[in-house]
């Protein structure tokens, strides 16, 4: 459920939504290197498609996310990445809606800025393909559990008629957690073998 539907969070959390994305899309675009383009085009539209595919999960379901490698591999460019592919979805196939797209878009940009912030600095320090993929691995799992929480948090600011199945929405996206972990650290390994200045791994400077 991270692309939360129209018509289920309250006008202040819209708002503060809104008003976030717009405020964290003006500085990735001020921040933007055009050489980056590319890739932010090509991760946007797998995770276009990846995140098309919903698992049901109890009373809610779950999609790919794909944050921790967008954020490690994108940096800021993953906000507007991130953003044009919720777009699409919301008007091409109905997935999440135009209204509640600020929201979505926080709540998947900045688990991914938090990962490229938090491990992007020991990748440019770490040749070791054993721990690339530990620094992936926890790059992945750690943004699908961030933006759970973001997700609950969201629903639980717009009413307490949701508090109740928050911690099942919670538990459903450990599945993933573990999923996304193993996806994005081999993903990382596989970019430090054969493209490791994506992620500026073993001093290549980032740009």
């Amino acid at each position: 459920m991270a692309h939360i539907p129209d018509g289920v969070l309250s006008a202040p959390v819209l708002i503060a939504g809104g008003v976030a994305s717009a405020v964290l899309l003006g500085i990735a675009v001020r921040r933007l290197d055009y050489d980056r383009v590319p890739q932010a085009a090509v991760l946007a539209a797998v995770f276009f498609v990846a995140s098309l595919v919903h698992i049901p999960i109890g009373p809610t379901s779950v999609h790919p996310l794909l944050g921790g490698l967008m954020g490690l591999v994108l940096g800021w460019a993953a906000v507007p990445a991130i953003a044009v592919a919720l777009l699409l979805q919301a008007v091409f196939f109905g997935f999440g809606g135009l209204t509640v797209l600020g929201v979505n878009v926080f709540n998947m940009a900045v688990p991914a800025l938090l990962m490229a912030a938090l491990f992007r600095p020991a990748l440019r320090r770490e040749t070791r393909p054993r721990v690339v993929f530990a620094l992936g691995a926890a790059a992945g799992g750690v943004t699908v559990v961030l933006t759970a929480a973001l997700v609950c948090a969201a629903l639980a600011a717009s009413g307490s008629e949701y508090v109740p199945a928050l911690g099942i929405v919670l538990l459903s996206y450990g599945p993933l957690a573990v999923v996304e972990a193993v996806v994005t650290g081999a993903a990382v390994t596989l970019l430090l073998r054969v493209k490791p200045e994506l992620l500026a791994v073993g001093g290549v400077v980032d740009a």
